[in-house]
């Protein structure tokens, strides 16, 4: 929906029609994350992810005062838990540093606690620009913009064939057939099927990691007051367990990081046969779990034990008890993966004369919706 604000911006004489497979808008990735505002500390200088996640928080959060949309620009710390982290840290604070981030502090144990009083560790990086956002509200007021503005959002429309039709295109949904001139593919944990109906190869796939969160009992949430982060291992493809304050109230604890059986399969249970075998047959998955068989064998343990669970939390907060925790929610991530086992780690565009696919947009992906629907716009604009 970022996409098809920028482009209603631009392109001013435009009818631009926003294609949906659900009922509503937002009901996957956008509103089953953690729900946090990321500023660019972790990513690659020079990045397109490091470049829209610094401009795309900055234009979210005044996205949300303009529109009155619940947020909270609340700082979080990201924790050495001992002196082996403490040299990674740095290099995460230079990082943050090169990415434009302002006010980044390091700290040591007592200045932690002012921040934090049940945080354990011997240093961290006091981040302040991160926050917590309400990304549903988010999601519901970009749509009411877009139909403002003249143009359609169609729901319950999922995609089902794309056929070239003279310069344009045929598009054929579970709802009705709809005609024209450039398509955009933002389809999240499917965009690289909806990019193979439009005659693409896919060269890299979407492999669909579930992450799976506890909440703390309402007794304990004074253990943590905002966020808190461990120090990415660099051999884990993924942050870790962390801490995160939700902004309607409630602390959140997680997610971990294992294989899901489908698409949008939020529960053990969920199983699409199609997706599994989809995910099977991929010679990435196997050179991924063959590069990290230590982590993704650790990881699956501690989806089914919440005493495991609860240890990786206390890593960060040592007063967390296994009692703490009740079940919380779960998201999919969809992750894009190369043929050797490697996740993709910037964003990927993929353009074409009449057609761009966005093939790799996770995290920070909802922080920097704005900011990627401008880089689109712009690429399509200048194409024209």
């Amino acid at each position: 929906m970022g996409t098809a604000l920028k482009l209603a911006g631009r392109l001013p004489d435009a009818r631009i029609t926003l294609l949906e497979k659900e009922p509503e808008v937002g009901r996957h990735q956008s509103t089953h994350n953690s729900g946090v505002l990321h500023c660019g500390l972790y990513y690659k200088p020079g990045s397109l992810k490091a470049r829209l996640a610094v401009s795309g928080i900055a234009e979210m959060t005044a996205f949300c005062r303009e529109h009155d949309i619940p947020h909270d620009v609340c700082g979080k710390l990201v924790v050495a838990v001992d002196d082996t982290e403490v040299t990674r840290l740095r290099d995460l604070h230079e990082r943050g540093a090169k990415n434009g981030l302002q006010g980044l502090r390091w700290l040591g144990p007592e200045q932690m606690r002012e921040i934090e009083p049940h945080v354990g560790g011997v240093a961290a990086l006091h981040v302040p620009q991160e926050g917590i956002v309400d990304y549903a509200k988010v999601c519901a007021t970009m749509q009411r913009l877009i139909t403002k503005a003249g143009h359609r959002v169609v729901t319950s429309a999922r995609v089902t064939a794309l056929r070239a039709s003279g310069s344009g295109w045929l598009v054929e949904t579970t709802g009705s057939e709809f005609a024209g001139d450039f398509i955009v593919n933002c389809a999240g944990l499917h965009c690289d099927r909806v990019s193979e109906l439009a005659g693409e190869r896919r060269e890299v796939r979407i492999v669909p990691f579930r992450g799976e969160y506890y909440q703390l009992r309402k007794d304990r949430e004074h253990l943590v007051r905002h966020l808190i982060y461990p120090v990415p291992d660099p051999q884990f493809p993924f942050l870790g367990v962390h801490y995160t304050r939700m902004i309607h109230g409630g602390i959140e604890a997680g997610p971990n990081a294992v294989l899901a059986f489908a698409r949008e399969g939020y529960k053990k249970t969920d199983l699409r046969v199609s997706d599994l075998w989809d995910i099977l047959t991929f010679g990435g998955l196997w050179n991924f779990l063959g590069r990290h068989k230590r982590m993704s064998w650790e990881e699956l343990k501690r989806s089914f034990s919440k005493r495991l669970f609860c240890e990786s939390l206390q890593r960060l907060v040592p007063e967390i008890r296994e009692s703490d925790l009740a079940p919380g929610g779960a998201g999919v991530r969809a992750q894009a993966m190369s043929p050797d086992g490697t996740l993709v780690q910037d964003f990927h565009l993929l353009a074409r004369r009449n057609a761009l696919h966005v093939l790799n947009a996770p995290s920070p992906g909802a922080t920097a919706a704005l900011a990627i629907g401008e880089e689109i716009a712009g690429q399509i604009t200048a194409a024209m």
